[in-house]
């Protein structure tokens, strides 16, 4: 499509993707979810029919899809988009670093113009790597303005959001029940393509102060995305106070999840709750071994989030790869401890495109809108294709290309609700330039107010102390490099 026929069907002109191989994530659609060589036909902001070689009203647009791979728009359910304004600064933190940074002595530097940037740019790196729907864990929010800020950049932004406000700073008991909070709740322009939740931890104190928070949760009609699970930061007390007091629904969502006990597990799986797993994180900041080995085994419902691009890649290919390739890890590793060997993997790539789409749209209570290519549900949908590449041809196993072959830089199309956000690997929606300019403006503002000294050492950890093993093995015969450290014997024992 050029530009003029990409306005066109924004403003409503029918869209067809034809000869795809279409992951349409509906068993009850092609063969177990698959139509090869399959067509989607768009009109408005909706699936109109899914099939091959489809009749299509004159005029439609037509997209060349032959060579790619179809599928609904991914889903983030836990990205910290404000976050962004700093990327990679933290690529060497630890978890207890992260919360030194933002918890204890750089947060409150933020202003809501800085949440304001970060969040623009979040929002169109995720579309650009085929994120359709992002929950932006916003917990920077220190006051209602902040929250104002989130709240114009997602909804200018391309895409489909769903603001978890939260305030790192503050006592979620409090803030849930101020006046200045409770107004903002009934000016937010709540629709299908922007929702509202609450974002908060409970800290396993016995007097459960939070559950003012749930109960505010409650009155106002408002889903709760809370980080569980987390080494050290949230525990099992937790979860057993939710539970004792009657606040664990499939309305809540537990972010990570992954130091939980047997019991955890079990009260988070009777009530229905999901568990938002963000692998590269867990994997990296010491949350706990990313958990989905032991959600399989409970029956927990299962979505993918990147967590926060202060740290990691912001898309979720990257988090596809990791989930599988740790889960597999971690039978390999429970078998080997048994002197055993695993013949058979027990998580498969479908199951993990699912939770990067299905898992996604349940957990954000959305799954009437989006997470699958079925007529009647909304044009959120991706096309992966990159005849440049040789690693997406042949697609054999269409859902292992798109797990451990595809990457964002292979996203060709995009749609949101029926509208094209990026066509031929090119944005085409939102201002990535001004985008740019305000996250610029904010890393010039963190760095003047933290001051060269802080910020070197912010992004550059000390490292610690590491005590080599003694070697008893010599090679007198063997000569490294010279800058590599290669034992030698002493000379005495050479003669």
């Amino acid at each position: 499509m050029n530009p003029d026929e990409i306005s066109q069907a924004n403003d409503g002109r029918p869209v067809v993707f034809r000869g795809a191989t279409v992951l349409t994530m509906d068993p009850a659609i092609g063969e177990a979810g698959i139509v090869r060589d399959g067509d989607v036909l768009v009109q408005g902001d909706a699936v109109v029919a899914v099939g091959q070689r489809l009749d299509v009203p004159e005029g439609t647009l037509e997209v060349d899809a032959s060579g790619g791979i179809l599928m609904p728009g991914m889903i983030d359910t836990h990205r910290h988009m404000w976050q962004t304004a700093l990327r990679g600064y933290g690529a060497d933190w630890t978890l207890s670093q992260y919360f030194v940074f933002y918890y204890l002595t750089h947060g409150p530097m933020f202003r809501p113009q800085d949440i304001r940037a970060g969040n623009l740019l979040s929002a169109l790196e995720a579309v650009d790597a085929g994120v359709t729907t992002t929950l932006d864990w916003s917990h920077g929010l220190q006051t209602v303005e902040h929250g104002e800020a989130a709240l114009d950049a997602l909804r200018t932004s391309p895409g489909r959001f769903v603001l978890a406000y939260g305030n790192l700073l503050g006592a979620p008991w409090e803030w849930t029940n101020s006046a200045e909070f409770r107004a903002y709740v009934d000016r937010f322009p709540r629709s299908d393509r922007l929702g509202l939740q609450l974002a908060f931890d409970v800290t396993a104190d016995p007097a459960f102060p939070e559950k003012g928070a749930f109960e505010a949760a409650r009155e106002l009609g408002l889903r709760v995305t809370t980080h569980a699970g987390v080494w050290g930061a949230t525990n099992d007390d937790s979860i057993k106070l939710m539970s004792d007091h009657g606040f664990m629904g499939p309305e809540v969502t537990y972010v990570h999840a992954a130091s939980l006990s047997t019991d955890s597990y079990q009260r988070i799986a009777a009530s229905g709750g999901t568990v938002s797993v963000s692998t590269e994180s867990e994997q990296s900041a010491g949350q706990g071994y990313p958990p989905t080995w032991n959600l399989r085994k409970h029956g927990i419902g299962v979505s993918l989030s990147m967590d926060t691009s202060v740290w990691w890649s912001a898309d979720l290919f990257s988090a596809m790869r990791a989930t599988l390739s740790a889960d597999r890890s971690r039978e390999h590793l429970a078998a080997h401890a048994e002197q055993e060997t695993v013949v058979t993997n027990a998580l498969r790539a479908e199951e993990v495109v699912r939770w990067a789409t299905v898992g996604g749209a349940q957990a954000l209570g959305l799954d009437h809108l989006v997470g699958t290519l079925t007529p009647g549900k909304r044009a959120d949908l991706v096309l992966i294709k990159n005849d440049a590449s040789p690693a997406l041809y042949p697609v054999l196993h269409p859902y292992g290309t798109v797990v451990y072959q595809a990457g964002r830089g292979d996203v060709h199309t995009v749609l949101v609700d029926g509208r094209v956000v990026k066509h031929e690997g090119r944005l085409v929606a939102g201002d990535l330039d001004a985008a740019k300019a305000a996250v610029g403006e904010t890393v010039e503002f963190a760095r003047s107010t933290m001051g060269e000294q802080a910020w070197d050492e912010g992004m550059h950890p000390e490292l610690p102390v590491t005590e080599r093993i003694p070697n008893p093995y010599t090679y007198t015969d063997f000569t490294g490099s010279a800058d590599r450290h290669q034992p030698q014997q002493a000379p005495a024992e050479r003669a």
